[in-house]
């Protein structure tokens, strides 16, 4: 069974390797831990910090959790990340991803996120990125399967026009075969 998350908000980290030598925060549920001492948790608060990249986070997780590869919450809102780290990508089992609050300016950097079969719920709201035009539309159209998009649901008709409005260039082109013979 799993336990609450694994909070390691407001502490000040800078790094992953700085959460292996904090204690998490207690909440209002004890924390769970396995036989081998790790947490029992398919979440992950990292919010709060002072973050400037996730490089680290499998051993981190690896050393932490007892089943790491059914990371289900990551929250990295309110850091200092500047961009989206491909390892992310990586985290098959991930449903929730938090990333609001941070400083991603490049909006391309969220297709690597569409491979995520599971993610549901996306939030990257006060990032730089958000100013960019078509914002909402182009994270909709990368990852069709989001149910939440920075705490608003995700219409149909959003994913529609996120469709229509992001096709590749090419499709947009008619074709006109017997012109040229």
């Amino acid at each position: 069974m799993f336990g609450p998350p694994l909070d390691f908000s407001f502490k000040c980290l800078s790094s992953m390797a700085d959460v292996l030598s904090e204690e998490p925060n207690q909440g209002l549920q004890p924390l769970r831990r396995s036989s081998d001492k790790k947490f029992n948790s398919r979440a992950l608060r990292l919010n709060n910090n002072i973050i400037t990249d996730v490089t680290g986070l499998h051993v981190t997780m690896a050393t932490l959790l007892s089943q790491p590869e059914l990371l289900a919450w990551l929250d990295l809102s309110f850091n200092d990340l500047t961009h989206i780290d491909p390892v992310l990508a990586e985290l098959r089992s991930l449903r929730v991803l938090y990333l609001h609050g941070n400083s991603i300016s490049v909006l391309g950097e969220v297709e690597q996120l569409g491979g995520l079969p599971l993610l549901h719920t996306l939030t990257l709201h006060g990032n730089a990125l958000e100013n960019e035009r078509g914002y909402r539309g182009y994270v909709i159209a990368a990852m069709p399967q989001l149910k939440m998009m920075d705490f608003s649901a995700v219409t149909n008709q959003e994913r529609r026009m996120a469709q229509i409005w992001h096709q590749p260039t090419h499709r947009h082109k008619p074709t006109n075969q017997g012109a040229e013979s």
